[in-house]
């Protein structure tokens, strides 16, 4: 037995219930523990030709489609899901959904009201371990649905079980890409499906530009392919994942990812981590996902997480991008991730609110 297997036996009984319930999968642990800096940054990084967005790639919103869109929604044929896993560490450790944006409207006040506005059926909230429990608990009787995502443990840069300050093993979430096999696994997608829901719309909690919206939604049906994925123009040094080609075929490439040759700051455009899916296609997805290598600093010590991305979705689903607005009270793009970015956004996040209703 390997001495990480021995730690991972030895782990307390409270934690071995949330790993348990959470899909925990030591055998994916060890095994990636084996490959820790074998290949370095290099490891993380696609193989084949990596090229700018060919046209008709990059799509402009432009309303001709929205009446689609309405009848669509009207019709309870979209869902709604908001990744919510994240704790609020620069916010002081609080649950991020429950901080409060505008005064007395947490984030996930925001999007219940904004579910109500919009008339959208289902609204779904892929929570943690570390979360689930606060959020179940403030939705109480209100519409919407939390499901799970999994836990993994961090590990040393050496690849032996990381424990913290108090000797315990650090559980983390494992990423957004978790969302296709914890979705499915929920029951939530096959049910949706059988009452005839046709698309999926993803959105961090902490971008409330993003919403459901016709507009989007009919440029999404008009081109045709299972995914769309929001981007934004780029503004000064702007770095995120980008809209690319790898081999001819579009998809989200992170710039970690990216080739050395190529430079990111040549294409215009950025991903929101907002996405629109059908929803059939998801529920059948069967791809290998990449678990990228991670270094973390955790009480001041590094560590290693193994973590996948849902962009990588576009590796295996034709997509196009959606380029909408990130200015003024039309944006869709408001990202919120420490309470310096908050205080900054407020008035935003109130011109946005108020031009949708949802003040």
């Amino acid at each position: 037995m390997t001495a990480l297997a021995e730690a991972l036996a030895a782990i307390p009984e409270d934690l071995r219930d949330v790993l348990r319930s959470s899909h925990f999968d030591e055998a994916r642990l060890v095994a990636m523990s084996q490959r820790i800096g074998a290949a370095g940054p290099e490891g993380n990084r696609v193989r084949g030709r990596v090229e700018p967005p060919a046209p008709g790639d990059v799509l402009d919103v432009d309303g001709a489609h929205a009446e689609a869109g309405r009848a669509m929604i009207a019709r309870g044929e979209v869902a709604f899901c908001v990744l919510a896993g994240g704790m609020a560490t620069r916010m002081g450790g609080v649950v991020k959904a429950l901080v409060e944006v505008l005064p007395g409207m947490t984030f996930l006040d925001y999007r219940l009201r904004e579910a109500e506005l919009t008339g959208t059926g289902a609204l779904w909230l892929m929570t943690s371990w570390a979360t689930n429990a606060a959020l179940t608990a403030a939705i109480g009787s209100r519409p919407a649905t939390c499901f799970g995502q999994d836990v993994s443990l961090r590990l040393t840069p050496e690849g032996g079980l990381f424990l913290d300050e108090h000797g315990r093993p650090s559980p983390y979430a494992p990423g957004h890409g978790d969302l296709p096999d914890a979705l499915v696994r929920s029951g939530l997608l096959d049910a949706f499906l059988a009452r005839g829901g046709k698309t999926v719309w993803i959105a961090n909690i902490d971008n409330l530009g993003a919403n459901v919206d016709p507009a989007v939604l009919g440029a999404h049906l008009a081109h045709g392919a299972p995914v769309s994925v929001e981007v934004v123009d780029k503004v000064g040094a702007d770095k995120g994942g980008i809209p690319a080609r790898l081999d001819g075929r579009p998809q989200i490439l992170e710039e970690f990812r990216l080739p050395t040759s190529f430079d990111a700051s040549t294409v215009r455009t950025f991903n929101t981590n907002t996405f629109l899916v059908d929803a059939r296609a998801l529920r059948d997805l069967s791809m290998a996902w990449t678990y990228f290598e991670v270094r973390k600093k955790v009480g001041g010590a590094e560590v290693v997480q193994f973590e996948r991305l849902l962009g990588e979705l576009t590796a295996s689903l034709s997509t196009r991008f959606l380029r909408v607005p990130r200015e003024g009270a039309q944006t869709r793009f408001l990202p919120v991730k420490d309470g310096a970015e908050l205080e900054a956004r407020r008035k935003e996040i109130d011109l946005v609110a108020h031009a949708r209703g949802v003040l």
